[in-house]
């Protein structure tokens, strides 16, 4: 059946397969900046994508059930050339270590900024419990994501 969602703020239609999750319709369709599909029942987070602003494992959803919805990859929040300030803020943080993780990670950390621009390291700490790092003890990240406040803060300034 063909699904037509707006991926990175672009409309895109897929033939989706009976029972094919939104990370194994992804990968096939080129997005391999989702990562993960290992756990399969979404207790990782390296799969996460942005579900209409929300953080969700990817491999936990139905492909089915983005339809006409708003999908957020890594690459539909910044690039190379124009990174996000969390992006930005976890390079210079060293907190990408194997970088395997990272793109749900920032993802989650998105939303939680979307939601509220000023989390007390505690909210960081909690919107990243869903996620699972073998690389770091998180504090990296975390300052990263402090980092990322000023980053964003300085650029309302401007």
């Amino acid at each position: 059946m063909k699904i037509k969602f707006k991926l990175n703020g672009e409309y895109v239609e897929f033939d989706a397969y009976p029972g094919e999750s939104l990370f194994e319709l992804l990968r096939r369709n080129g997005h391999t900046e989702v990562k993960g599909n290992n756990c399969k029942t979404g207790e990782c987070g390296a799969c996460t994508v942005l579900l209409d602003g929300v953080p969700v494992p990817s491999c936990t959803i139905l492909a089915g059930r983005v339809k006409d919805r708003s999908v957020i990859t890594i690459k539909g929040i910044g690039d190379m050339e124009k990174p996000h300030p969390l992006q930005k803020s976890f390079v210079e943080e060293g907190a990408v270590q194997c970088g395997y993780c990272i793109p749900g990670i920032i993802l989650s950390m998105k939303a939680l900024l979307d939601e509220n621009p000023d989390p007390t390291r505690e909210d960081i700490k909690k919107a990243l419990s869903g996620h699972l790092c073998r690389c770091t003890g998180y504090v990296q990240q975390i300052e990263a994501v402090e980092k990322a406040i000023k980053l964003l803060k300085e650029e309302e300034n401007v």
